[in-house]
């Protein structure tokens, strides 16, 4: 898909970010439509996460800048110096590389707690569980149990969350992330410790998610034939910095990523 500047949801300019003297991230520039599955690929190290967190406000760019249109009405908002709360609710959601829910607590309650950057009552009507308080809790609670019933998950309400299986736990990680209502969905590795049968799965599972919730998605895999199956364009990072951008064939055949994942002597 093509960008047009007055379509666009997302926009990073020129992001540069830098950890002591390391440049981790280094000039990074995306485009991204509304309605786009997008994909963030590269080797171990080469800056990926790194850029979803300089996305998500965990840290803030050295230089650049990156706009959200969540309101869809043009000029997008500067997230560079916003607060992950904050950026939470402009409407973008992110899963994690190594799943962080609260394995202690229940399905349901996992993701009652993502309800809460968008409660509705002041912290005197919590403490008291006066005024709007009740008709929160309850529509907290509904909106959790619409999500998991979605995803499947509604038997498994009241078990704990370290007691699903793998998979099932995936899927709450980005039912919970959905509960905020985001447009923008940053999915980090989604596919790590997935057999083939399960990632056949998850691919149909992502594409599902994006109709149902009319989403955009930037995906970070090395699961390549997830990648390739699912993913509208691809941009591929090397040292933070970006080699290539376009569509998954050609992302495949180009050589400076061909020698980024094998070496110079496997493609040469």
């Amino acid at each position: 898909m093509s960008s047009s500047e007055g379509n666009l949801l997302l926009q990073a300019k020129s992001v540069t970010h830098f950890f002591g003297g390391l440049c981790a991230v280094s000039e990074f520039s995306l485009d991204l439509k509304a309605g786009e599955l997008v994909g963030i690929i590269g080797p171990n190290g080469a800056g990926k996460t790194t850029v979803f967190n300089l996305i998500t406000g965990v840290y803030r760019a050295s230089r650049g800048s990156i706009t959200f249109n969540g309101a869809g009405t043009g000029a997008g908002t500067e997230l560079v110096g916003r607060t992950p709360n904050q950026i939470t609710r402009m409407g973008i959601a992110r899963t994690f590389q190594t799943i962080r829910l609260f394995k202690d607590m229940t399905v349901l309650d996992n993701v009652r707690t993502a309800h809460y950057s968008l409660v509705g009552y002041s912290a005197p009507e919590a403490l008291f569980h006066a005024g709007r308080y009740q008709v929160e809790e309850r529509r907290i609670t509904d909106n959790a149990l619409d999500l998991l019933a979605a995803f499947k998950l509604d038997s498994l309400a009241g078990e704990q969350a370290k007691n699903l299986p793998y998979g099932s736990q995936r899927r709450l990680e980005i039912a919970r992330a959905l509960a905020t209502r985001p447009k923008l969905l940053l999915l980090d590795e989604p596919a790590a410790g997935m057999n083939p049968k399960e990632i056949n799965q998850l691919m149909e599972f992502i594409q599902w998610v994006r109709r149902e919730f009319d989403l955009t998605i930037i995906l970070i895999e090395h699961q390549m034939r997830l990648v390739m199956g699912i993913c509208e364009r691809i941009t591929v990072l090397d040292f933070g910095a970006t080699i290539a951008e376009g569509l998954p064939h050609e992302i495949q055949n180009n050589a400076k990523v061909l020698e980024a994942y094998l070496g110079q002597e496997a493609v040469g």
